[in-house]
């Protein structure tokens, strides 16, 4: 396995284990219905875009883009 792949198992790993203590639930719950799931998933995409829009807001033009292409 290489580095990369351990990494951001580790970092699940961590991840579960602290929402776990704080949430007192595991993704193994049982409690949600589909719509709320989806719902839960649709908060985390939201929360992704905010930290995307602040980075971008942050380092703008300096921003790598390995594309080439513009905005």
């Amino acid at each position: 396995m290489d580095s990369i792949v351990t990494s951001v198992i580790e970092q699940f790993t961590k991840r579960s284990e602290f929402g776990e203590k704080k949430y007192g639930v595991n993704m193994d719950r049982e409690d949600l219905n589909f719509g709320e799931w989806v719902t839960h998933m649709k908060e985390e995409l939201m929360d992704a875009i905010l930290y995307l829009e602040k980075l971008e807001k942050l380092y703008g033009e300096e921003a790598p883009n390995i594309k080439g292409d513009t905005k």
